[in-house]
């Protein structure tokens, strides 16, 4: 079945964010991407700074060939960049797996990538090419695509959702746990309050969306 996967990396372990050294408070996101074997070449917006020369920004990287500025609107920059990929980053390994790049944004603290797999083993082989490699990738969601949106999936929230298959992944209902909430929130990156504020809305909306309706009797 398809999966999408969240995953996440130090800003400074990605080319781009060499950006954030000179402009620490601007949000970086690629556009949609299609690896191939023989070329990456995304484009990106730059949001969140206005300067002369946004190229000279981004300083030189081993792993980037070519950044050229295509258009800019106030403080928006859209640029084209070229990657080489002899280089072991995120890209190039998504580029060597075959696993499509659906979003990716960078800020000063991480980047976070969207991928998605047409089975849950494309991205176990990325996340264990990225281990080979010792790039530092997190996983902090993931959950199965459906034709059809169920009723519980309607009544949950996309972080309620993704919160209850995360912690389902990660073993919180086994009995005993085999991770706690405090755990699930770190690995989330949020507080261990907002992670039971989503699993206990998210089982509410599930449990409410599944039984049957209480006949009240007369």
């Amino acid at each position: 079945m398809a999966t999408e996967a969240t995953f996440t990396v130090p800003s400074d372990q990605f080319p781009l964010g060499t950006v954030f050294t000179q402009l620490p408070d601007v949000t970086v996101e690629l556009e949609r991407l299609i690896p191939s074997q023989d070329v990456v070449i995304p484009y990106f917006w730059v949001r969140g700074t206005e300067v002369d020369d946004i190229e000279a920004a981004f300083a030189a990287h081993p792993g980037v060939r070519d950044i050229q500025l295509v258009d800019s609107v106030e403080d928006e920059y859209l640029l084209r960049v070229e990657w080489s990929l002899e280089y072991d980053d995120v890209l190039s390994v998504l580029t060597e797996t075959g696993v499509p790049l659906i979003k990716a944004t960078g800020t000063s603290r991480r980047w976070t990538f969207d991928i998605r797999g047409d089975t849950r083993s494309d991205l176990a082989t990325f996340q264990s090419r990225c281990r080979e490699l010792e790039i530092p990738v997190t996983l902090t969601e993931l959950h199965a695509l459906t034709p059809v949106e169920t009723g519980t999936e309607a009544a949950l929230t996309d972080k309620q959702q993704d919160t209850l298959v995360f912690a389902h992944e990660r073993g919180y209902f086994e009995s005993p746990r085999e991770v706690t909430m405090e755990e699930l929130g770190d690995e989330l990156g949020i507080s261990q309050q907002a992670i039971a504020s989503r699993l206990r809305r998210g089982i509410k909306h599930t449990l409410g969306s599944t039984l049957p309706e209480t006949v009240e009797s007369k």
